[in-house]
């Protein structure tokens, strides 16, 4: 699971994504065991990435589900959830803050 954690922050670093953030949900009550978040410097740069991000993933990845805007993609690889934002979308709704947040509930 590591390798593949790697593999695709990789992939986003070596495609300019910028503040590549892994966060390990497995002792967390969520429906996937990680989320990554990444920033783009723009709308096409999101869609770029996740250009890059089909081309080399594939084929040892299986894209489950692609939800994309110019501002927000998400990708569903099943355990692992990619989040790609424009820095405003990112700021507003503050992803890092909710998966920070996950489990502490007692």
């Amino acid at each position: 699971m590591q390798n593949r954690i790697e593999n695709i922050t990789k992939i986003l670093d070596k495609h300019k994504a910028e503040a590549i953030e892994a966060f390990d949900l497995r002792e967390k009550n969520y429906f996937v065991d990680y989320a990554i978040i990444a920033s783009s410097l723009g709308q096409k740069h999101t869609l770029a990435l996740l250009d890059h991000l089909k081309k080399e993933l594939k084929p040892q990845e299986s894209f489950n589900n692609v939800d994309e805007s110019g501002d927000w993609v998400v990708i569903d690889l099943g355990d692992i959830l990619i989040h790609i934002m424009t820095p405003e979308y990112r700021v507003k709704y503050d992803m890092e803050a909710f998966l920070s947040e996950l489990g502490r509930a007692e």
